[in-house]
């Protein structure tokens, strides 16, 4: 259990750290990688959905085994950015450098799986 908890804590404090700041940047965004930013209800609706995401992984983390069945909607929530990203690499949507920002997602992704594993009840005999 421990394992799960430290899991999910690092993820939300990551995600924080992480997506926090982006709420300042979307103007910078447009002109480090033309062109720029054109729709920002879906730039910041992305944001807000995305710290909610941090908000249940905090959750999940202070007791894993009463929100495990929560844990399969964060594993899918992972997948499918990672999911995403390898298919938009092989048709040549993305770039490499661009691919890359999904790896600590992919780590996750193993992270809350083996979470999921470790926090399964033994069946009672």
């Amino acid at each position: 259990m421990t394992f799960a908890k430290l899991t999910f804590r690092i993820a939300a404090i990551w995600g924080f750290v992480v997506i926090a700041p982006m709420f300042f940047l979307y103007n910078f965004i447009g002109r480090q990688d033309p062109p720029a930013l054109s729709h920002p209800h879906f730039y910041f609706g992305w944001l807000g959905v995305t710290l909610a995401w941090q908000v249940l992984f905090y959750i999940l983390s202070t007791d894993p085994v009463r929100y495990r069945p929560i844990m399969i909607a964060a594993v899918l929530e992972k997948l499918g950015f990672v999911l995403a990203v390898v298919i938009l690499l092989g048709l040549k949507m993305v770039n490499t450098q661009e691919a890359v920002t999904a790896f600590p997602d992919a780590v996750l992704l193993g992270f809350f799986l083996a979470a999921y594993k470790k926090t399964e009840t033994p069946l009672a005999a």
